[in-house]
């Protein structure tokens, strides 16, 4: 029985959004929602949102190597966000809702580079990628309530993921994957 584990840091906007996702894939442990890449140590929500603490919402997923690659989490990542757009995510703009790749060790930052490439090359997108790929930094996980919305919070989730313009995305360029 497999026991290995490691850590992906992805930031894709609303972090509500990324979690559902990736909780359906075998060999995920947990995904806690929170904030990195930013300079002020234990951010809020509202700290983070004001957009001057440089944190992204962002979400750190524990999983077992052997069971589920990075690599398909990067294929999942990708089919969650707009990576060409530089300002926000859907209906969220801001520094706070802007996407990135946090690597957690020089094999993730290869597999990162070579998935950001093959969206480039064969992805669905006309405009240039801009997604970038940085090394993880400290990561403060959101306050309880963040955590899991989802589903603590189904019917507001589905209206918010509708209403931002995400769900549209998604079927649009990946068929509601």
């Amino acid at each position: 029985m497999s026991t290995e584990r490691e850590l992906a840091t992805f930031a894709g906007g609303c972090f509500w959004c990324m979690v559902g996702p990736f909780e359906q894939l075998d060999g995920v442990y947990s995904i806690v929602s929170g904030y990195t890449g930013g300079h002020t140590e234990n951010p809020t929500y509202e700290e983070v949102c004001s957009d001057t603490t440089g944190h992204v919402e962002a979400i750190q997923i524990e999983f077992d190597p052997n069971k589920v690659t990075y690599e398909k989490l990067l294929d999942v990542f990708w089919m969650q966000i707009d990576p060409t757009d530089s300002g926000g995510q859907f209906n969220d703009r801001g520094e706070s809702y802007q996407t990135a790749i946090f690597y957690h060790d020089e094999k993730q930052k290869q597999a990162a580079e070579h998935s950001k490439e093959n969206v480039e090359q064969h992805g669905p997108f006309t405009q240039p990628i801009v997604t970038p790929i940085l090394p993880a930094k400290v990561f403060y996980p959101a306050e309880e309530h963040h955590q899991d919305y989802h589903k603590k919070n189904k019917f507001h989730y589905q209206l918010y993921k509708k209403g931002s313009g995400r769900e549209g995305f998604i079927n649009q360029y990946w068929g509601g994957q």
